[in-house]
């Protein structure tokens, strides 16, 4: 069964149907790049441009960057304001002609696919999903059950949000070498690992294909650090997924 997938990101819309059967792409995704200023109105004219391009008429999952209860986003860290307490499953309903929209938080739609298809299925425990992209996304599993909106990109790390110390974003916007970047993010690990003791860390995001370059560098971390499977469609796999099981 084929279900539509989108991932909102800080930089791109891309969206693509998904084939559940193998928690895969089922066509090659389409990408838009995400507006600025990122408005609910400006987003929403991506969204339909990704799903128009497929003719898809059924049903979509899509993520968000920032909390999300109740298809409602109430925050906003790396988009515009005007998201926040915006119904944004029905207005993305709504400007898609009337279909059903199941939105969740981006993180933990690339957490589901991962638990279900990659890197941690059937894994036990504490296991924590990072996206490394605009921000710093986190998914949360206990034994493959979600703790939703944990969005621990926020949390304080030498006085400043953690993403904005150690973002793919800040890599490249400070043209940081892959060795003190692996540093920063061996500090943001660590952190978390002194809060939630996970057995394993999965590192997605567009920044997961080159795990080889600075994953090695990483040292003193208790738990296992690996690349997510799905890199950076498992957004699109887990929204899929999210509209399915509605």
């Amino acid at each position: 069964m084929n279900v539509f997938g989108v991932d909102i990101g800080g930089s791109g819309i891309k969206g693509a149907p998904v084939d559940l059967e193998r928690g895969d792409l089922a066509q090659e995704r389409h990408k838009v790049l995400t507006p600025h200023p990122a408005t609910p109105d400006a987003v929403a004219d991506g969204v339909v441009e990704v799903v128009r391009h497929f003719d898809w008429s059924g049903p979509v999952g899509v993520t968000f960057p920032g909390v999300v209860t109740s298809g409602i986003t109430r925050t906003a860290a790396n988009v515009d304001k005007g998201w926040i307490d915006v119904d944004a499953a029905g207005l993305l309903g709504e400007r898609l002609g009337g279909v059903g929209v199941t939105l969740l938080n981006d993180a933990d739609a690339a957490g589901v696919a991962e638990v279900t298809f990659g890197a941690g299925r059937g894994r036990k425990g504490v296991v924590m999903l990072l996206t490394f992209g605009t921000g710093i996304g986190s998914a949360l599993f206990i034994d493959g059950r979600l703790v939703p909106n944990t969005e621990l990109g926020h949390l304080e790390l030498h006085g400043h949000e953690a993403e904005k110390h150690a973002s793919t974003k800040v890599k490249d916007d400070q043209e940081l070498s892959w060795h003190h970047w692996a540093h920063r993010v061996q500090k943001y690990l660590a952190h978390v690992e002194m809060l939630f003791s996970p057995e394993l860390f999965i590192i997605g995001g567009g920044v997961s294909r080159k795990a080889d370059k600075f994953v090695p560098l990483i040292e003193g971390i208790r738990a296992e650090i690996v690349p997510a499977e799905l890199q950076n469609n498992a957004g699109i796999v887990g929204a899929a997924m999210a509209s399915a099981s509605k």
